[in-house]
């Protein structure tokens, strides 16, 4: 028994190592000059220029316009972020409700109208949504990047699965005590959807933080410009004898890893009591 919970620990310590090297990599290159890395390759010890390089890729204005920072990217990537999650959320659960306790014709067909959307990826309806928010007026603007992918069929699947498993005594007790549609929404579901929101949450918030098609299709003006397209303007600058800021692109790669760590490891043990619960 001992030894097999050796290899257990083994096999994870292994698979951990796997996952922490890269980041470990990529941390340890940032705090090297980019003349270094051009020269040597990556690092996997310290190096001097660390604390310059987050200092500059945070606070230093760069950019075509020279008005843009790492932390207004930062910003602009976390809003994008929270807008997904907290939109996706409030729309998934509505639509849930009205799928699961409203009596209406055709719930059902319009229930897997809506699930048959997982198979259609964003590439699919890009341009027909791009074409949408330019004559809208909504290029360069937080709206426009947000509000239309806010639909969400994984987030309306969870939500009316979960909304299933409520036991109906629940619903017959809000109607004793005078509770309408919107009180037993608000009152009872709300809390009881806690697990579910915190994992939903962690899903949209990720797939938001590292869009990078959407808002490159959507944004031109460097102020709406988030962290993924700070990298991707660093690597793509060569010329002549400049080589690209390697140590600032591994800096802005560490920090867009942090919010995204920080949101799982905040909402783990909800995450994982949401996913089981769905399936009840």
């Amino acid at each position: 028994m001992q030894r097999i919970k050796f290899f257990d620990h083994l096999i994870l310590m292994l698979g951990a190592a796997v996952l922490v090297l890269p980041v470990l990599v990529a941390f340890m290159s940032s705090t090297h000059a980019a003349a270094e890395i051009h020269a040597r390759g990556l690092f996997l010890t310290p190096g001097a220029e660390g604390v310059a390089t987050y200092t500059k890729v945070l606070t230093q204005k760069g950019g075509f316009t020279g008005e843009v920072t790492g932390a207004r990217m930062a910003m602009n990537s976390l809003i994008l972020g929270l807008g997904f999650a907290l939109g996706k959320i409030a729309l998934s659960m509505m639509a849930a409700y009205g799928l699961v306790y409203f009596r209406f014709r055709f719930a059902t067909p319009i229930f897997w109208m809506i699930f048959t959307t997982l198979l259609l990826p964003l590439e699919v309806r890009i341009m027909p949504s791009y074409q949408v928010m330019s004559t809208l007026g909504a290029l360069n603007s937080y709206w426009g990047l947000i509000v239309p992918l806010l639909a969400s069929a994984t987030g309306t699947f969870y939500f009316r699965q979960f909304f299933k498993s409520v036991p109906d005594e629940l619903l017959e007790a809000a109607r004793i005590d005078g509770a309408g549609p919107w009180r037993f929404f608000l009152g009872v579901l709300v809390p009881l959807s806690r697990p579910m929101m915190a994992a939903i949450f962690i899903i949209m918030f990720v797939y938001g933080w590292n869009q990078y098609l959407w808002p490159m299709l959507m944004t031109t003006d460097e102020r709406f410009f988030t962290l993924l397209r700070g990298i991707k303007s660093i690597l793509q600058v060569w010329i002549g004898a400049q080589i690209p800021d390697y140590n600032e692109a591994f800096a802005l790669a560490v920090l867009a890893m942090l919010p995204p760590l920080g949101v799982v490891l905040a909402f783990q043990r909800l995450f994982i009591k949401g996913l089981t619960e769905s399936d009840k």
